[in-house]
């Protein structure tokens, strides 16, 4: 991420003839939003006297609190190469949401922005001693047809497979130009592939310390939705679009930093080289795993993914070389040691994912947890006797089980703060009346003629 002052950035928009600025922010179901300025209001932006009217976002305020203020992080300052126009360039800043209310007109930090709850979350890992908490994340997605009227279809674009080529992957000059378009607005891309399912994708990018890695998370998904229409396609982060294949998910790769800049998971002289911290917070998360279930798989959606057949992981466990297991240990040692957390998928708030991944691990760090030894058997070929014998737990089969895992975990529910705890509550029960209301297509044909 570059470092810029106000001065940089004044001196930029004039050289770059930038004349509109997107306020992004986001919002608690983890939409992108924004409030759109003409560049004439960049000193009003720079000072923090953007606002907005909160009452209208999910998730934020009562319609008599409704006025909120941006605060631009200079660091995201961007020009959003996707959008030159004729009339000149468009930039954008990633903000945090204030309230009013402080002393002398100053503003509050807002509890129930999700990029304000991350840094919540990250000052209670520094008051333990750790300096960063760098995460790697993993995104897939699938791309499918337009219909005439530029509506998305289920229509797959390819036929692809793993890592399959062009002309069989032939959704591989779209996401060659996601991955150039990328690379031009500062993205150190890793790799890019077809993933195992037709018209699915997954391109990588390189760790950054959490809130930076939000943030190109929330990026990352702008451009690939950019990109994707003007190949005529449109791009879903939606976990499980068509049944009976993969689904997408966005496996999280995460390491705590020592204050001196060491990797605090790894341990030379142990055997599998896991340090005592690495074992601890693996217990915070595998306690918590039902807890933060609903936040890292949001929707009602999320559970039609995390189940047995489809490589998602569904038991609560972990290993260092088992794929069926809901945390893996990648190979690599040394400062790339690292868990990776498979079970979050795309469709989660990336800052409240990772801020419940943070509280769950650092509760473990605490010695709070209990602790799991690494499972090396298939659990995908075990009976539900079987995995219990070993004490081998399922995640929430349903949004309904995980509304209800995360009403009993105050961790979690501290983690989010009480604002986000009350509003996704509250949203999510919404959501899922709504789903248990709603008769599908397979009731009627199942149904119909038999009684």
């Amino acid at each position: 991420m570059s470092s810029y002052t106000k001065d940089d950035i004044r001196r930029i928009v004039k050289e770059e003839n930038i004349r509109y600025i997107r306020m992004m922010f986001t919002d608690m179901l983890g939409m992108l939003k924004n409030v759109e300025i003409p560049v004439s209001r960049l000193d009003d932006a720079l000072s923090n006297q953007v606002m907005f009217d909160g009452s209208s976002i999910e998730g934020f305020v009562r319609i008599y609190e409704a006025d909120m203020f941006l605060h631009p992080d200079l660091d995201t300052f961007l020009v959003l190469s996707w959008e030159n126009t004729a009339y000149g360039k468009v930039a954008r800043f990633i903000c945090d949401v204030y309230r009013p209310g402080g002393k002398d007109g100053e503003h509050i930090p807002f509890e129930g922005d999700p990029r304000g709850v991350l840094k919540r979350n990250i000052e209670r890992m520094n008051k333990l001693g750790y300096k960063a908490f760098n995460c790697g994340v993993e995104p897939e997605f699938f791309l499918f047809k337009l219909n005439e009227k530029g509506a998305p279809t289920l229509e797959f674009n390819d036929h692809g497979g793993y890592f399959d080529l062009a002309p069989v992957d032939s959704a591989e000059d779209c996401r060659r130009d996601i991955v150039l378009e990328l690379q031009k607005i500062g993205f150190t891309i890793e790799a890019a592939h077809h993933e195992v399912s037709n018209g699915q994708h997954e391109i990588n990018f390189k760790f950054d310390s959490a809130v930076e890695a939000c943030d190109n998370v929330q990026t990352f998904k702008l451009v690939v939705k950019n990109i994707a229409r003007r190949h005529g396609l449109h791009a879903t982060f939606m976990p499980k679009p068509v049944e009976g294949i993969n689904g997408s998910g966005m496996h999280v790769n995460c390491s705590l930093l020592t204050k001196d800049g060491k990797n605090a998971f790894y341990d030379e002289k142990t055997p599998n080289q896991l340090s005592e911290v690495a074992n601890k917070w693996i217990s915070g998360i595998l306690d918590h795993a039902k807890g933060f279930c609903l936040i890292t798989n949001p929707i009602v959606n999320s559970y039609k993914r995390i189940v047995p057949g489809y490589e998602a992981p569904c038991y609560i466990s972990w290993s260092d070389s088992n794929r069926s297991t809901m945390i893996r240990i990648p190979a690599a040692r040394g400062m790339k040691t690292r868990t990776e957390v498979r079970s979050v998928d795309v469709a989660a708030n990336p800052y409240l994912a990772i801020a419940a991944i943070l509280a769950a691990g650092l509760d473990g760090v605490e010695g709070n947890c209990t602790k799991r030894e690494p499972i090396y058997d298939n659990l995908y070929a075990m009976t539900d006797e079987e995995r219990e014998a070993i004490g081998v737990d399922s995640l929430p089969a349903s949004l309904y089980d995980a509304v209800l895992a995360f009403k009993k975990d105050k961790l979690i529910q501290d983690a989010m703060g009480e604002h986000i705890t009350t509003k996704i509550i509250e949203a999510k029960t919404i959501e899922w009346n709504e789903f248990r209301r709603h008769v599908s297509d397979w009731e009627i044909k199942r149904y119909i003629n038999r009684y």
